[in-house]
């Protein structure tokens, strides 16, 4: 009798094994058509292996929308802040990312060695990584603009870049920030001699052509009584954004047994979070002031 039973038992798992790979079977054949031929057509983007990826966006046109939003010149420390705002939100959307820089209207984003994230595709960290920032853009705007209206939506373009070695992603950061100096002192005399010498930006440009640094420097001291160094931090090295731990305070109702209305109380709790740096990435202090950027394991 228990044979007998086993045996059916048997027969009907091994006919329903059947049924269920002739479904299987039929179902791969139904998700295919004659029209799936087309993915053949998609270029491999992925990036090389074992290498930093860098994503770097910048504005669109943003002198015109700088122009539109009556944004301050030379510096407009609102436009500064949302920025870091995006970012910020990119990193935390995308893990992955172990650094961020940005000045003016870009910001590069650097993901880990080994991130696998999308498969190392290049137009995965792309778009994901400028479609955040330029939903944040919007999104964030009245917490640092008010009131102003926002007339139209702002463009950002992205570029992949690949970097083989620690010492090219330092180079690469060290050029982004020698080119915030370079662009933030020219515009600092460029509107000084707008703004209160009264000369026409025509006129500006063409006092400042040929000019080299130590020129530039001499103009803000002698005639303006500016002394460039002076100038805040954020507007001449630009920010640098890096995970740390932070102490958040927090409102939480406790209820005990014995009460009928909870207590409120004050609770702190530590999360990491990125954290905007005004500081020099072209030196080895900053390096050595934080390996786990540079860590293999990070």
């Amino acid at each position: 009798m228990r044979a007998a039973c086993k045996l059916k038992v048997r027969d009907s798992l091994a006919t329903t094994s059947v049924i269920l790979r002739r479904f299987l079977k039929l179902g791969a054949t139904m998700a295919k058509s004659k029209f799936e031929y087309v993915r053949n057509f998609e270029a491999d983007d992925t990036c090389l292996a074992h290498c930093w990826v860098v994503v770097r966006l910048d504005g669109r046109n943003f002198h015109r929308f700088a122009e539109k939003h009556n944004f301050a010149k030379p510096n407009d420390s609102r436009a500064l802040h949302l920025m870091t705002k995006c970012a910020q939100t990119v990193m935390e959307e995308l893990e992955d990312i172990v650094i961020a820089y940005g000045q003016s209207d870009e910001y590069s984003f650097v993901f880990k060695r080994k991130s696998n994230w999308f498969k190392r595709r290049a137009s995965k960290f792309m778009t994901l990584v400028v479609s955040q920032f330029a939903s944040s853009y919007v999104f964030y705007w009245r917490n640092y603009f008010g009131d102003q209206p926002l007339l139209y939506p702002p463009g950002f373009d992205g570029r992949v870049v690949v970097y083989p070695s620690n010492q090219t992603l330092k180079d690469y950061l060290s050029w982004r920030q020698a080119d915030c100096h370079i662009n933030n002192l020219y515009n600092t005399v460029f509107w000084a001699l707008v703004q209160q010498s009264g000369l026409t930006p025509v006129q500006a440009q063409r006092r400042l052509q040929g000019t080299v640094t130590a020129d530039k420097n001499e103009i803000l001291f002698s005639e303006f009584n500016i002394n460039y160094n002076n100038e805040p931090v954020m507007y001449r090295k630009g920010t640098v954004l890096l995970w740390q731990k932070v102490d958040e305070v927090t409102t939480k109702e406790v209820k005990l047994p014995a009460e009928v209305e909870g207590e409120q109380k004050l609770v702190t709790r530590t999360r990491t979070k990125p954290a905007p740096l005004h500081c020099d990435v072209i030196g080895d202090a900053f390096w050595k002031e934080h390996p786990e950027i540079l860590d293999e394991d990070s």
